[in-house]
């Protein structure tokens, strides 16, 4: 058993080490990708890491946490140092998430001081200074919880909140990475379907059904509306969370656009519910942040248009397609998620801790944009919906304010390299760093 004695020169010396530490010019990075994935978050980590690269008398290596924040916990890291010049720049037209993601919410301080403590010992021992968490809500608020380590339990660290969420629901930014790639391939999708259904209308198939994601906001579902324009009239009924879904209301309206057009395309958002609170597409389970796990709105919608109207349906979901596309990625949506990397290591050099990189829209017409600033503490557990005036009166719709606001964010293409038809992706090779803490540690 250790001694009082023991205990106090244990403590002087890792106050000693936290001293030196915030001394030292020269200290490491930790960067990790968290929540769902998209088409662009790799172009962050490009931001992240070519950035670092180019301050190395500040910043010595860039550790990535594999599988986000577990890594850090159980000390699992991975030197991007060992990577080429090359493969850093091909992440920028690579989609999923290079280093691995995942769903895992620190508890506060108070809760689970175990983990806080087991941070600190990990970034302590490889003289981590700088802390970059890319990731949406929930992420914004882990890295706000460990912005405050510095003060709390005397560690000098500097954490970054770089923006990401194909659900567009950060607050303060005008938009979030990820978002703009998801509405390009969802407007095209829905326009290329509703070709197809139109073709087929008069003997066949009348009414295609379309779920994208989106628990509580429709942005998503929304960019489905892009998919008519002036030149190019679809007829479009979209299915909002933000609107309680009127079964009868839906049925009269599909009804009405079918005896005029001869078919219709339906968007439903994952999201949907009833008028008491209960998701369409709930199935009773849970996911890691404690979240009603969602999925199969489309065939309930589907199996309501067959009862109600008698009419031949087809219905698909999006799920993982819809931000797994990088081939027809938005080339905005690209350059800003490239953008909030680089601006996060910029701005932590300055000194900034607990803020997020945000994209400030200057004007629409044309479409101009800056890297702005938010405090942590009003981006955390925020969710941003959709406006009402983004919304039809008869709550089927986008009005051309919503329309005004979506379509910079899908425009230009920015395809990735081809080769015998397919795109070509980089695998890094994630080498490990050797652990340096005695303990393991289990989640």
């Amino acid at each position: 058993m250790a001694t009082r004695k023991t205990k106090t020169k244990t403590k002087a010396k890792t106050t000693a080490r936290r001293r030196t530490a915030a001394k030292t010019p020269v200290r490491n990075a930790f960067y990790a990708q968290s929540g769902g994935v998209t088409a662009v978050i790799n172009a962050s980590a490009c931001g992240v890491i070519e950035t670092a690269r180019k301050h190395k008398n500040k910043i010595g290596k860039v550790y990535a946490g594999r599988n986000g924040i577990i890594g850090a916990l159980t000390e699992d890291l991975i030197d991007t140092s060992k990577e080429s010049v090359a493969a850093i720049k091909a992440l920028r037209h690579t989609p999923s998430g290079a280093f691995g993601s995942c769903r895992y919410k620190l508890k506060s301080l108070e809760k689970n001081r175990r983990e806080y403590e087991r941070l600190i010992e990990v970034f302590e021992a490889h003289n981590i200074g700088y802390f970059f968490y890319n990731g949406g809500g929930d992420s914004a608020d882990t890295c706000h919880k460990i912005s405050q380590l510095s003060e709390t339990m005397g560690y000098p660290l500097q954490a970054i909140h770089v923006p990401k969420t194909v659900d567009n629901d950060l607050p303060i930014t005008d938009n979030c990475p990820g978002f703009g790639s998801v509405a390009k391939y969802i407007a095209v999708s829905t326009r290329e379907a509703s070709f197809d259904v139109a073709s087929m209308a008069k003997t066949s198939t009348k009414v295609f059904i379309i779920e994208v994601m989106g628990r509580h906001a429709g942005w998503i579902a929304a960019a489905g509306g892009l998919a008519s324009s002036e030149d190019t009239p679809i007829p479009i009924v979209i299915l909002f969370p933000e609107v309680e879904f009127d079964q009868k209301a839906f049925i009269k309206k599909v009804d009405g656009m079918v005896k005029k057009h001869g078919y219709c395309t339906v968007v439903v958002s994952e999201g949907v519910h009833w008028p008491n609170g209960k998701f369409l597409a709930e199935s009773g389970l849970t996911d890691a942040f404690g979240h009603a796990q969602l999925g199969g709105a489309a065939p309930v919608v589907a199996n309501m248009v067959q009862q109600e109207l008698g009419l031949k349906y087809h219905w698909a979901v999006a799920d993982y397609l819809q931000r797994a596309a990088r081939h027809i990625a938005s080339k905005t949506d690209v350059n800003m998620a490239y953008a909030m990397g680089k601006a996060a290591v910029e701005f932590a050099l300055k000194g900034h801790n607990a803020i997020m990189p945000t994209v400030d829209r200057i004007s629409d017409k044309p479409f101009k944009w800056k890297v702005g600033m938010a405090d942590l503490s009003k981006v955390a557990n925020v969710e941003k919906m959709m406006p009402k005036n983004f919304i039809t009166k008869d709550g089927f719709g986008i009005t051309q304010k919503c329309r005004t606001y979506l379509e910079p964010l899908i425009r230009g293409e920015d395809y990735p390299p081809y080769k015998n038809g397919m795109p070509q992706y980089v695998r890094l090779k994630n080498v490990a760093v050797k652990k340096k803490t005695k303990k393991a540690f289990k989640l």
